[in-house]
């Protein structure tokens, strides 16, 4: 059995993505598909003693038929200052924030970023390792895809001779599971049910970005991500 999941790249994404890559043993990074505005491609969310607050990288506006992986960042120096000052900030008396600092000093102050699809795979890969996930990383762009939508998830599933997809829920309402069975390839769906921790600030939220897990929770982190819950038709 070969498991493959397939997803576009988010900033600092929430713990359901790395849920979903533990769970595949190869995880595709979907880049070169369409960038989609006001979406977490560029942006995610973290707790403050104000409420929810969004980190959005900003990048220069030429979406139309742009795909993700040739999105560049706008030339504003100081947002990778500011979103690390702003996640220092707020989660500077989390228990393990000392602990896992490091992963700030390594996005925002040690790279300089210009490519947005590069800055959200190179912190996926840093979190997903120091979360012990030993899936396989592949990006999109290596590959060589037909096909549009369902199809070209097929042809990536081909590819890499898998003989799982393994699918976010809200794709149900899209895709064309008879395609998968045709294919033989088995469709499974994901569920996105996680134990609450202690967290900062307030009434609990599970969509915030994955460094609240790491910074509240540290080494338990994975008992609050990693649930192996499947739904299979």
């Amino acid at each position: 059995m070969k498991k493959v999941a397939i997803l576009q790249s988010n900033y600092i994404p929430w713990k359901g993505v790395f849920d979903m890559i533990n769970q595949a043993d190869i995880f595709v990074f979907f880049e070169d598909t369409q960038y989609t505005k006001r979406d977490w491609r560029n942006r995610n969310l973290i707790k403050t003693s104000s409420g929810l607050k969004f980190l959005t990288v900003p990048i220069k506006k030429n979406f139309q038929k742009t795909k993700i992986f040739e999105i560049k960042i706008s030339n504003d120096e100081e947002w990778q200052r500011n979103h690390y000052e702003s996640i220092r900030h707020n989660y500077c008396k989390a228990p393990f924030f000392k602990e896992y600092h490091f992963i700030l000093e390594n996005i925002y102050i040690k790279n300089k970023w210009t490519n947005l699809s590069q800055l959200n795979i190179y912190s996926t890969k840093l979190i997903a390792n120091i979360l012990g996930i030993k899936t396989e990383f592949i990006n999109s762009i290596d590959l060589k895809t037909t096909g549009i939508k369902d199809d070209k998830i097929i042809s990536i599933c081909k590819q890499l001779n898998a003989t799982h997809y393994l699918s976010g829920p809200a794709a149900k309402a899209y895709i064309k599971e008879d395609k998968f069975k045709n294919a033989n390839i088995e469709l499974e769906y994901i569920k996105y049910e996680y134990p609450e921790y202690n967290q900062l600030y307030g009434d609990f939220n599970h969509y915030v970005s994955v460094l609240d897990v790491i910074f509240n929770c540290g080494k338990d982190s994975p008992k609050y991500i990693f649930q192996n819950k499947l739904e299979k038709l």
